[in-house]
């Protein structure tokens, strides 16, 4: 049964409504002496947010949202709207399966309805990672069968594979002028063992493939090569000793003079974690949890954290000769928060903006994400 919504929720519904409308961007040459000149190299934005995990509570809100003979995802991301779309590429994080045939679990093995890849399509999204701790929760037909919604969808993945060859093969998002190849691995899949025959199936993470994987995107074409880590400690938002460890070392990893690795995203955590630029190249650490229910932290009681999260925004400009770096111009992230009670994601600024009582949310997330200095290499919150 869906919760009645608190007076803040109406408050903060209100400011989705104008959510998800595209924005066209024009770009116009210059002119001098009565002739057109070259346009200059274009860049591109990228955004990147953070786990989905539809727990029993989400898959009920989207039932209620669909009138009871349907799922509808597309309110619950509405807020997102217009940060996602007006990207060149964005990215989501997918911590679950599709179940089939009306088979939607929300704990402890994950289902959802296929409805809410339409969803993401609907919002934006040109891919999602696809490498988690949950996605064999229903063995090797629950990936293909993901891998098939999606792709049914029009949205992109990277992390899990039918088959070797579609392991092999490097997914690459076109972003504005560049090609942006999305890798994506996962530290676990909660005990299961990868299925007979397929130790393919999902990238589990091991430096060196990722290293290796990012070669060969280079290799492929890619401009940019974007990396998502399914990783860390849950509910602890300093990232642990092996995340700063492995970014250190994944960041460093140069072909000739130029890295390997332009962008880390990092998922799992529950929790929002700080940004950081690292040998540098910009590491998330965690995006924290976009859409949830009630969390519940190791002590057993409900933490609100587990319900805020960012919205990680990167704007890339063109290298200086051939063969270059794009560079990240501009580094932002989007503080966000999902109201259980009102099913909605909500942009706190905008939140903020409407009057909602919102600030110390906002602020406590923007505390942990500039907690390991990203401010003075950059960073700054986002709108």
């Amino acid at each position: 049964m869906i919760a009645r919504r608190r007076q803040v929720a109406l408050a903060l519904t209100a400011v989705l409504a104008g959510g998800a409308a595209c924005q066209a961007q024009h770009h116009r040459a210059a002119v001098h002496a009565g002739h057109p000149a070259p346009p200059a190299a274009r860049g591109f934005t990228l955004v990147a947010s953070g786990d989905i995990l539809p727990h029993g509570s989400i898959i009920d809100r989207a039932r209620f949202d669909g009138g009871g003979r349907a799922y509808d995802f597309r309110p619950m991301l509405a807020g997102d709207g217009h940060t996602v779309s007006r990207a060149d590429v964005a990215l989501c994080h997918l911590d679950t399966v599709f179940g089939a045939n009306g088979d939607y679990t929300g704990h402890p093995a994950v289902e959802a309805p296929p409805e809410l890849a339409q969803a993401l399509s609907a919002t934006g999204y040109d891919g999602c990672s696809t490498a988690s701790d949950h996605i064999l929760d229903d063995g090797a037909q629950g990936v293909h069968h993901t891998l098939d919604v999606l792709e049914a969808a029009g949205v992109r993945h990277a992390g899990s594979a039918r088959t070797e060859a579609e392991a092999r093969t490097v997914t690459l998002l076109r972003a504005g002028p560049a090609k942006v190849a999305h890798l994506a691995y996962t530290y676990d899949t909660h005990g299961f063992p990868l299925p007979p025959g397929e130790p393919w199936a999902v990238g589990l993470l091991d430096e060196n493939q990722v290293v290796a994987d990012a070669r060969a995107a280079r290799r492929a074409g890619a401009d940019v090569v974007v990396v998502s880590l399914h990783w860390g400690t849950e509910w602890q938002e300093a990232p642990d000793a092996q995340q700063l460890a492995l970014a250190r070392r994944l960041t460093a990893a140069r072909t000739g003079d130029r890295p390997d690795i332009d962008l880390v995203l990092g998922t799992h955590a529950h929790v929002p974690q700080a940004y950081e630029k690292v040998n540098g190249t910009w590491v998330v650490y965690g995006l924290g949890d976009q859409i949830a229910g009630e969390m519940y932290a190791n002590d057993g009681q409900q933490d609100p954290r587990g319900n805020q999260s960012t919205i990680g925004r990167f704007t890339f400009a063109p290298p200086a000769r051939p063969g270059g770096r794009w560079q990240v111009t501009r580094a932002e992230f989007v503080p966000q928060m999902f109201d259980i009670d009102a099913g909605r994601v909500v942009d706190l600024n905008r939140a903020l903006e409407q009057g909602a009582d919102v600030t110390a949310v906002r602020d406590r997330i923007r505390d942990v994400v500039l907690s390991r200095g990203a401010a003075k290499d950059g960073l700054v919150m986002g709108k």
